[in-house]
């Protein structure tokens, strides 16, 4: 990656991380948790937030993660219910951030993302906030999608399966994609380019 298309990615990078874990460690603590409060994960820093791995894979494979937010669900109000929800604030957070930017930016100054260097920056902050969002929505230990599915799992061999060897299962899909054997990266790749279409239409045209 050349240092300039670093430079444009690098804002997006930070604030899509940032509005991902501010949001998780927020509803927690609005559901009763004071656990992101005291560990200082309430805060819009961005230093905050970063895991150097899930940063890296961000920028060089257009997929990646933050510093999880320590939470107690023992805390929360209803636990079972709480974790779901508190789960699927990071990548709504996304979603609904990029989203908000960019229905606004294409009905106000579209030229504006389409000729310019802070437009181009505003839509890969787009891009990489439905990436990053997306990629966590993968129902895979310890993506934020695996609490959601967990929700609705009984009791069994394959919730015990995926608590021990999800994350081994998700260092080989990231593996395979690095290797060039992209099924992570098709997936990001549709489900990116849907979104981006539906705040855009085919007013935008993205190398996605």
């Amino acid at each position: 990656m050349k240092w300039l298309d670093f430079l444009l990615v690098l804002p997006g990078i930070l604030l899509a991380l940032t509005i991902h874990e501010y949001f998780h460690g927020y509803v927690a603590y609005k559901l009763g948790d004071p656990t992101p409060k005291i560990t200082k994960r309430l805060t819009f820093n961005p230093l905050a937030h970063i895991d150097p791995v899930g940063f890296v894979a961000l920028v060089f494979l257009h997929f990646g993660w933050a510093k999880p937010v320590q939470i107690n669900p023992y805390n929360l109000r209803n636990p079972k219910r709480d974790v779901v929800i508190v789960s699927l604030a990071g990548p709504l957070s996304n979603l609904i951030s990029g989203f908000t930017v960019g229905i606004i930016l294409r009905f106000v100054a579209l030229r504006f993302l389409l000729t310019t260097t802070p437009g181009a920056m505003i839509v890969n902050f787009i891009v990489i906030s439905g990436a990053l969002a997306f990629f966590n929505l993968i129902p895979v230990p310890p993506l934020d999608g695996w609490h959601v599915l967990e929700y609705f799992l009984p009791p069994g061999n394959f919730r015990s399966f995926m608590q021990r060897y999800g994350y081994y299962i998700l260092l080989a899909l990231i593996l395979f994609s690095a290797l060039g054997f992209p099924l992570l990266g098709m997936y990001i790749r549709t489900t990116v380019k849907f979104y981006v279409t539906l705040i855009f239409g085919n007013s935008l045209l993205l190398n996605l």
